[in-house]
């Protein structure tokens, strides 16, 4: 099973780049993130001429939204709120085999890395915490987690971990909840396990780059976690089985980050 993680920055505007990289890549499973409409604008048509008849989508008008298409049946659609803000961040499905697949856009944050001045930076930080919460007591099994969840953890999942500590995104207070998170759920950080530290992962690239591959000042914030039991079928394939498509961030009027692919072995 193939799964790929995206954000696309505006389904409706970007489904030109989405059907090509589905008729490239095929993946079985595509998780999107701020698609930025409402259910009943949400592309369908488009997705089921390319083949993915099943349709899970938490939209919001004009900002943030996640969908999951898929050419694999559900079994159930479930959406979650974390925290007081109403935004549309979170929506599962549980496949027709049994997986469970959550696909999360996590509140960017804002320019500020401090709560007490900045309410968005606060809502991330509550976001994470309340992620950690639900893991503790609702430990999960065979999942897949898959979004932007807007950390770049690692020293080597940013260009410069000096230059970025007070950087939104890769702040030493959001890294810490942030792996608190993944603790809380036994979660396996699949690009990391297959391409462990220190070689250097982005998924994401500033707009303001006028050549973003040259400067190349990049940062992970798009991942894929899954759980123990599904660790050796995420593992088995190695390099083979995990793709970041660093092409897609340059095609016409691309959305900032680039799609993330994970081939399990089922």
């Amino acid at each position: 099973m193939k799964i790929t993680t995206w954000n696309i920055n505006s389904v409706r505007l970007r489904i030109g780049q989405v059907e090509k990289f589905l008729l490239e890549h095929g993946p079985d499973v595509l998780c999107l993130q701020e698609i930025k409409c409402l259910e009943d604008q949400f592309p369908a048509k488009a997705f089921e001429r390319a083949g993915y008849q099943h349709l899970a989508v938490h939209g919001q008008k004009a900002y943030h939204g996640v969908a999951i298409v898929s050419k694999i049946p559900f079994r159930k659609v479930e959406k979650k709120q974390f925290g007081e803000n109403d935004d549309a961040r979170h929506i599962a499905a549980l496949l027709e085999n049994n997986i469970w697949v959550h696909n999360f856009y996590i509140p960017a944050g804002g320019d500020v890395p401090d709560p007490e001045e900045n309410d968005k930076f606060a809502q991330k930080l509550e976001f994470i915490d309340a992620l950690t919460g639900w893991f503790t007591h609702s430990p999960p099994k065979k999942s897949i987690l898959v979004g932007d969840l807007n950390v770049a953890p690692g020293e080597d999942d940013v260009w410069s971990h000096k230059q970025l500590l007070k950087v939104v995104s890769h702040t030493p207070i959001e890294v810490e909840k942030f792996v608190a998170a993944q603790k809380a759920g036994r979660w396996v950080d699949v690009a990391r396990a297959i391409r462990p530290e220190p070689e250097k992962l982005f998924s994401w690239w500033s707009y303001r780059a006028k050549d973003w591959r040259a400067s190349n000042r990049g940062r992970r914030l798009d991942h894929i976690w899954v759980t123990p039991d599904l660790e050796k079928a995420a593992l088995l394939r190695g390099l083979d089985g995990f793709h970041i498509h660093e092409d897609v961030r340059s095609w016409e009027k691309p959305s900032d980050h680039a799609p993330v692919s994970l081939h399990l072995s089922l």
